[in-house]
């Protein structure tokens, strides 16, 4: 009898969202483009395996992948999880990163882990999160299955980072941003 593969974290990241280049948005809710959300739900439903628990952002441009995931794959259930959304950039959102001032932004990578960019959330924050909704995915992993997030290029730095570093440590700005999927991917981590 062969041995059981060890559980997996898939993290898949949105397709590419309906907004200006250049702009910040992080938990701005703005929707992904409806073809390149269809092509990945069709080339994600094919390399699922059978046993998967599924979560999704809350934010719809991870809920409308998720969803046409699941109108694929019928035995797929999702479960939104606000824990899974983007990083908040506060009064950033929907601005463009060139009329931000580069004052807020040297304030921000100054103190990166700890500041509020637009008085949103601070990358402590985010990764505390992840963490939490990582070593719940842990526990149910242990019953064989594999654990598949719709999610955020944030999101899944925050994964690669806890698995490199652990929940002690957080980075700098010269650290950041670790690789992420690029859109309408995914990447695998073992979470045995």
């Amino acid at each position: 009898m062969s041995p059981t593969p060890p559980a997996r974290l898939w993290l898949v990241r949105h397709a590419q969202p309906l907004v200006a280049a250049g702009t910040c948005y992080g938990a701005l809710d703005v929707p992904a483009d409806a073809a390149a959300t269809q092509a990945a739900a069709r080339r994600l439903a094919q390399a699922l395996p059978k046993r998967v628990i599924a979560h999704h952002s809350t934010l719809q441009r991870c809920e409308l992948l998720a969803l046409a995931t699941q109108a694929l794959r019928h035995d797929l259930t999702i479960h939104p999880d606000a824990r899974l959304r983007e990083m908040d950039f506060g009064t950033w959102e929907g601005r463009a990163w060139d009329r931000i001032g580069q004052n807020a932004i040297d304030a921000w990578t100054a103190d990166f882990a700890l500041h509020r960019p637009g008085g949103g959330d601070n990358l402590a924050a985010l990764l505390a999160r992840v963490a939490a909704a990582l070593n719940e995915a842990r526990q149910q992993a242990r019953g064989g299955s594999d654990v598949v997030w719709f999610t955020h290029a944030g999101v899944a730095r925050c994964v690669a980072w806890l698995l490199a570093h652990g929940e002690g440590r957080i980075p700098r700005a010269d650290e950041w941003p670790v690789p992420a999927p690029a859109w309408g991917e995914w990447a695998m981590h073992d979470l045995s």
